[in-house]
């Protein structure tokens, strides 16, 4: 009897093609939300979000930004989605470069790279060594500002100073909140009755709180969210991507963050990308403002959970800033949606995790003193039988389980 892995594979012909031959890993949330939280609590506080009658929860740390840490929807095996770093949390210490706690949702404002850079400091070269995350996004904790059964805000000013030595006064506004089965299946287009769901938003709120306008002579600054889940030599990312010639949209993707992504790993069906999420190598790719939807997602086959990620995306936007890791031709010229495979920086080196990440970007923020711009990221995990999520796939990525 062929085993499910290889079913799956023959079923969803964009994981055969990126099938490797890796050594199999533990299933999405193979420890269990239950001891997720336990281990969490253990060594910081957690704000737990809770959905009725589902069973459907959040994990939330204000201490890490208000990220939502993982989540699960519930049932006998409360399985747990969310990639936690173990090692690093249960240390204690903190690193250099960027504390990656893990977390399904967390925010982190944007340039990362090029003359307007917040993660690199004015005059030294864009590299791992000299990579640094801002405090405000890495280590400060973040004040909870209001609180729910199902939500949670938080509020937080900071100091940056950008590569070109532009100081900016930012004020971030975050909100947290479990979404309900009705508010999921309506934004999904429909749900089936059999399928276990949890599904959550942030909203996060970018301030001026100079005196001064952002430009883009000085830079200007993004909202980004990242999301961090566990990677698995079964799960891949789909990216739909707008169709269209080179000469209309440009290129259909950007895979030169890190240098071009081998063609085993990046594979283009035609309307949408396949790109393997097994944190065995370490790779980006990025969509363009003419080539992005505001939907990405990923399946792991081994598990059956297909993750929908969407996000509001203003009418018109065409500038989004540019964080390819070099000073650039073109800084407000940037991709709208990212993600990320982990993997060793170099041979024998140790991965930041591993993990893989699926992110969403706002538009650059050219905002005059006091004024804010608002970005929403929604997580959607569905689990359920590879026909229970088949239309629900092709709906929302035009890749079908069985096509």
């Amino acid at each position: 009897m062929p085993s499910k892995a290889r079913t799956l594979a023959v079923a969803f012909p964009a994981l055969a093609v990126l099938a490797g031959g890796a050594a199999p890993s533990p299933a999405v949330g193979a420890s269990g939300f239950d001891a997720d939280l336990a281990f969490l609590r253990r060594h910081v506080e957690v704000v737990v979000l809770q959905e009725s009658p589902s069973g459907a929860r959040l994990a939330v740390v204000p201490a890490w930004q208000g990220r939502v840490m993982t989540s699960t929807a519930g049932g006998a095996s409360a399985p747990s989605y969310g990639w936690l770093n173990e090692e690093l949390i249960a240390s204690g210490k903190l690193r250099a470069h960027m504390n990656a706690f893990g977390g399904e949702d967390r925010l982190w404002l944007g340039p990362e790279g090029g003359q307007f850079a917040i993660f690199f400091r004015k005059g030294d070269p864009c590299d791992l060594g000299h990579w640094q995350t801002p405090p405000m996004i890495d280590t400060e904790p973040w004040a909870v500002a209001d609180r729910g059964p199902r939500h949670v805000a938080f509020r937080h000013l900071g100091h940056l100073v950008n590569y070109s030595g532009t100081p900016l006064e930012v004020q971030v506004d975050r909100t947290v909140r479990l979404l309900d089965r009705a508010a999921a299946a309506q934004a999904l287009g429909g749900l089936p009755d059999s399928v276990r769901l949890v599904a959550f938003a942030s909203e996060n709120t970018l301030t001026n709180a100079g005196t001064s306008a952002w430009t883009r002579t000085g830079g200007l600054l993004s909202l980004w969210v990242l999301g961090m889940f566990k990677p698995s030599p079964e799960a891949s990312i789909v990216v739909p991507y707008q169709a269209g010639s080179e000469a209309e949209r440009g290129p259909v993707v950007n895979d030169a963050y890190f240098g071009r992504v081998p063609a085993d790993r990046l594979v283009d069906r035609g309307g949408w990308l396949v790109f393997k999420a097994d944190g065995n190598y370490r790779s980006k790719i990025g969509l363009s403002p003419r080539r992005a939807r505001p939907v990405v997602g990923s399946y792991d086959a081994a598990a059956s959970v297909l993750t929908i990620v969407t996000f509001d995306r203003p009418e018109g936007a065409t500038e989004y800033v540019n964080s390819m890791w070099e000073i650039q031709k073109q800084p407000f010229a940037g991709d709208v949606v990212n993600a990320y495979n982990d993997g060793p920086p170099s041979p024998g080196g140790k991965p930041l995790g591993p993990f893989y990440e699926l992110e969403t970007s706002s538009p650059a923020a050219a905002l005059p003193p006091g004024q804010h711009l608002t970005h929403v990221h929604r997580t959607f995990h569905l689990q359920g039988t590879p026909a229970d999520l088949d239309a629900v796939s092709r709906r929302l990525l035009g890749s079908g389980l069985a096509s």
